[in-house]
């Protein structure tokens, strides 16, 4: 009995925290398969697949964002007043009008990436750390809006309501984008010298800076591109409401959440260690769980409460396999053991 229980953990400790999470995802689907069914509904049906893979949208812009923020050691706590700042701008800009669509879109994405870039020099330059830097920035913008905005402004024209409306069968276009942004995201990590130093950095960065790494340049590039996968989140916001809205970003929660997407899809909240593909399991679990949540007619506020445990199990689970997996400090470990019973007498 030990030694099956023992074989089990051994398995479940070779998984990666990427494998765990698609794990997670797939358990969760059979149960919400299960849970849709006692009401008299298929969860699998294309209308429903529909809803769950709309509701990664927008929280996968800023999860994907968030990761390399989080993977350079930073954080960023801004993203949800980004994101009502551009659907904003992006509807003001538009007017109902066609033909301003680019000039809506560039100029938000623009103010969004301006926004990141002083939140990255704020964090390389004058060594604020991430969660203080973009809380006052966030502070900053919502006192902005708050003060010229009281309610919704502006107004998308039609062509640009059909990028949040349709899809290719059951997939939205806008899940389609996120998808295209998360693999260029990919390609940003593992295939540019950026990337590595984005890992470099926060993994340790008195180390990458000795090594030769200039350590401001992955911390401000990361920011940048949180904050303008932030403002495209708030362009396809504005795409569905039709306007633009100054609280649309804080409604949705999407700092926190974007954070728990982040952190159960594997990655280190001390940066270093981590993945997209992890972060879009963490995204497609929260999307499910609202899905079967909101099927069931669950009170909103144990809504919150799900989403609390699943962040904690997570976590812990994490945590001890790193902590099972981490060799002993004093003492032989098994290779040293077997080469000992190699040597001859």
């Amino acid at each position: 009995m030990k030694q099956t229980t023992r074989t089990g953990a051994g398995v479940f400790n070779r998984l990666s925290s990427t494998q765990i999470v698609y794990l997670v995802a797939l358990l969760t689907a059979i149960v919400g398969a299960i849970l849709v069914a006692a009401t008299g509904r298929n969860f699998f049906s294309p209308g429903n697949i529909s809803s769950i893979l709309t509701g990664t949208s927008v929280l996968g812009f800023i999860a994907i964002g968030q990761t390399l923020v989080i993977l350079v050691g930073s954080l960023d706590l801004s993203v949800p007043y980004v994101t009502s700042l551009a659907s904003l701008i992006g509807a003001g800009v538009m007017a109902n009008r066609s033909e301003n669509v680019l000039a809506g879109v560039l100029l938000a994405l623009g103010v969004a990436a301006a926004i990141g870039l002083i939140n990255g020099l704020i964090v390389s330059g004058l060594n604020v750390h991430g969660f203080i830097a973009t809380l006052g920035m966030g502070l900053i913008i919502s006192g902005y809006l708050a003060t010229n905005y009281k309610g919704s402004f502006g107004q998308t024209p039609t062509p640009f309501r059909l990028i949040g409306a349709t899809g290719l069968g059951p997939v939205p276009v806008s899940t389609l984008i996120m998808l295209g942004c998360a693999g260029l995201a990919m390609l940003l990590l593992h295939r540019t010298r950026v990337g590595h130093h984005i890992y470099a950095v926060g993994g340790d960065r008195n180390v990458a800076r000795m090594s030769g790494i200039h350590t401001p340049t992955p911390v401000i590039t990361a920011h940048v591109i949180c904050s303008v996968l932030a403002g495209m989140a708030g362009l396809l916001l504005a795409s569905r409401l039709g306007v633009g809205s100054p609280t649309i970003g804080t409604q949705g929660g999407y700092d926190l959440l974007s954070i728990a997407a982040v952190v159960l899809g594997g990655t280190l909240l001390s940066g270093g260690k981590g993945t997209i593909t992890g972060t879009l399991g963490g995204v497609l679990i929260f999307a499910m769980l609202d899905n079967i949540m909101s099927v069931l007619q669950i009170n909103p506020f144990l809504k919150d409460v799900v989403r609390g445990v699943v962040i904690v199990v997570a976590v812990a689970i994490y945590a001890r396999r790193r902590i099972v997996a981490r060799p002993p400090r004093f003492g032989p470990t098994d290779a040293t053991r077997r080469e000992a019973d190699e040597v001859p007498a």
